[in-house]
């Protein structure tokens, strides 16, 4: 059984490599309960391409077929391993520092995409120094983080300080600064094929992934294109921007973005596997596998499901549920007040959290998208209230 490398683990897609017939081999940084049983190799930095390197090679694959990786920052790694094993996909690591640098990327665009005002911030910038150039109110980030981690809106020497308590070090690309968009958000995700935007979907964010980072719920819903014809119009216009612009690779794509009367702003766009449960809610809205699909890529198959452009039976959204901040709530409380497509929930105190402080998470849908954010409004309240 041919044997694919996987930079990062999720329970999702090793599903569906084992029913391609693969077998799949992790290189993982903080090993969980769920890799029991699988084979993995530890490394203490995953962003680091000597490392990862060092640990395909120790573990002697006689039979890989491609490399892949699930999530943001093993991006650059599983580029660097298809470039030493001569294996198919994107090998082009100049490329990816402009899907992973927020400085770089906004920069690198075109003047004519709207976007935050971004700088690097080093040791020696100073809080005067980010007022003048950004505003009042600017955003503290990693330069090539991913998930809202490190994140902090910032307003205030103090708030400043305390933004730059999590990096010590003193590289002057480490950190990024830009100015504050107070705007709903949405995200594409998609498929691009040979310079071409075969295929791609819209959710909306029920609340900001920050907010969600500091406490609060993820949860997103996909979008009806009938409900917003114009909105699907600027986004795929603004991908295909970006995309084009930045010479990205056949991949799978996730791209950010603000929703303002002006029209979209653009906000980052990464070339890997959505995270949370998007692949899972695109699958059933639309049937479109994006795990298959990233798995395809990386064999150097190319895009082989078919695409399906219909409009949708039902819309489907989902929620990273939190553990009840004041009681306990349970699986069957959560059942007892609404209806759910899937749900997974565990009161136990020793439940390690996931992303976004997760121990459980939910499907739901609806005919109608309204409906549907209302539902998912109503079950953030319930979890965040309880």
């Amino acid at each position: 059984m041919p044997t694919i490398i996987a930079i990062g683990y999720r329970d999702d897609l090793d599903r569906v490599l084992r029913r391609r017939g693969l077998d799949p081999f992790y290189i993982v940084q903080q090993p969980t309960r769920s890799l029991r049983g699988v084979d993995f190799t530890r490394v203490t930095d995953i962003e680091n391409a000597q490392e990862i390197l060092r640990a395909v090679l120790s573990a002697r694959i006689r039979d890989a077929a491609g490399v892949l990786t699930v999530h943001e920052m093993g991006v650059f790694g599983a580029t660097f391993l298809r470039q030493q094993l001569n294996l198919p996909g994107n090998t082009d690591s100049r490329t990816v520092p402009y899907f992973r640098d927020k400085y770089l990327q906004k920069t690198g665009l075109p003047a004519g995409i709207a976007r935050a005002r971004c700088r690097y911030a080093t040791p020696d910038t100073t809080f005067a120094d980010l007022v003048d150039d950004l505003g009042d109110t600017f955003v503290v980030k990693p330069a090539t983080g991913a998930g809202s981690l490190r994140t902090s809106v910032v307003r205030s020497p103090e708030e400043y300080a305390r933004a730059l308590e999590p990096f010590p070090g003193d590289s002057d690309v480490a950190v990024v600064a830009e100015s504050f968009i107070a705007a709903p958000e949405v995200y594409v995700d998609g498929i691009w094929e040979n310079g071409d935007l075969r295929w791609s979907s819209m959710t909306r964010y029920h609340d900001s992934p920050l907010r969600a980072a500091q406490g609060g719920v993820l949860a997103a819903h996909l979008l009806d294109r009938r409900r917003h014809e114009t909105l699907f119009s600027q986004a795929e216009t603004l991908a295909r921007q970006v995309l084009t612009h930045l010479d990205a690779p056949s991949c799978v794509f996730h791209l950010e973005a603000f929703v303002q009367e002006s029209g979209l702003t653009f906000g980052e766009c990464a070339i890997r596997l959505p995270g949370a449960l998007s692949p899972q809610i695109n699958h059933l809205t639309y049937g479109v596998d994006l795990f298959d699909v990233e798995i395809s890529l990386a064999l150097g198959e190319g895009v082989t499901q078919t695409l399906d452009d219909r409009t949708p039976d039902r819309f489907h959204g989902y929620l990273l549920l939190r553990r009840a901040k004041r009681g306990r709530l349970t699986r069957e409380d959560f059942e007892r007040s609404f209806l759910f497509d899937e749900i997974e929930y565990s009161s136990a105190p020793d439940t390690p959290l996931g992303p976004y402080g997760k121990v459980g998470h939910a499907i739901v849908s609806d005919h109608d998208e309204l409906k549907l954010r209302q539902t998912i409004e109503e079950i953030v309240h319930f979890n965040e209230g309880a």
